[in-house]
């Protein structure tokens, strides 16, 4: 009767929906590198969040440099990490594609570079900064995703060549008010992601995006209201260059500075991706929008077009998901 009467008591507990674990509840996590902080690591911070959650967790990061190559993993969703001042909260690593790795002595190779990697679903980061810092050795990514729903405000990116690799077809993402900086093809992949009110900053004469949308994906990166800008040497800059044949790409009511060529768009040294890449802009104003010099193949939109394109129509899924509410 004892055992019956205890079997029954932890299923009643079960059921109620008692936390098994210290951190298996929506309470705020605190990292601080000086140790006021319940943890000192934000890799830390991830370990301990149950995988799956149902309720919205909370890393909150205080100002610090951390040097930490991150992962968030497949099964965690439902996280903000949230930094106290995107500028003095730094998430920083310096890998570089050209490394040797340790485990065959060959280069690590693009994709293995990331500062943080995003794999689980319905992520966001608020006020932080995701660097990578190497010297221009090759190919240095700060942050590279493979989840849907995934949010970003107030953030900046920084790296030279591929700072941002949306990694996944079919995923989304939302950049709201962030900044980019880079140098070759820094924001580049296959995802479907909105970029509103950024500011992306080129360093050197090359070319802001590389997109390589699915030919069967309707969208792949809308620009809207962002700022072209140039630091570094950046003098002569393309909009983008298509990694794949169906690269998709809109720039619209945007502010393009002079370091913007005139034409716009460059075509990988391959003809054919003329024939395919949806390269197109809308309303841009600045001494980079030149829509009479753009390539032929390139697409002007009519105001008509333009208000089809919208936040709800490009992340359409039926699932409810509203990042921009």
């Amino acid at each position: 009767m004892k055992k019956l009467l205890l079997l029954l008591a932890i299923m009643a507990t079960s059921q109620t929906g008692f936390s098994a674990g210290k951190y298996d509840n929506p309470d705020t996590l605190v990292v601080a590198r000086d140790g006021t902080g319940e943890f000192r690591n934000i890799d830390d911070a991830i370990e301990v969040c149950r995988a799956f959650m149902d309720y919205h967790k909370v890393i909150y990061v205080k100002k610090g440099t951390y040097k930490e190559k991150l992962i968030i993993p497949s099964w965690l969703q439902n996280i903000e990490i949230c930094g106290e001042d995107a500028e003095k909260t730094i998430i920083t690593f310096d890998d570089h594609a050209n490394i040797k790795r340790t485990d065959n002595g060959k280069p690590m190779g693009t994709f293995r570079t990331y500062t943080l990697k995003i794999e689980g679903n319905a992520i966001t980061l608020k006020n932080i900064t995701i660097e990578n810092n190497s010297a221009r050795l090759g190919q240095a990514v700060a942050l590279h995703t493979e989840g849907d729903r995934l949010v970003f405000i107030n953030c900046r990116f920084v790296g030279h060549q591929d700072t941002i690799y949306t990694g996944t077809a079919g995923t989304r993402l939302y950049f709201k008010d962030c900044y980019i900086c880079g140098t070759t093809d820094f924001i580049f992949g296959p995802s479907t992601a909105w970029f509103e009110g950024c500011t992306i900053e080129s360093l050197v004469n090359s070319y802001v995006t590389a997109a390589s949308t699915p030919q069967d994906q309707p969208f792949g990166y809308v620009f809207n209201n962002c700022r072209l800008i140039a630091g570094g040497t950046a003098e002569q800059c393309y909009l983008g260059r298509p990694w794949r044949p169906y690269a998709y790409t809109l720039f619209m009511n945007c502010e393009l500075g002079e370091h913007i060529r005139s034409e716009g768009w460059e075509n990988w040294r391959n003809p054919e991706n003329e024939k395919t890449t949806r390269y197109l802009e809308y309303n841009n104003r600045g001494a980079g929008a030149q829509p009479q010099q753009r390539v032929a193949w390139s697409h002007q939109l009519t105001k008509k077009e333009a208000t089809k394109i919208t936040p709800q129509a490009v992340f359409n899924r039926n699932d409810g998901w509203n990042p921009w509410k």
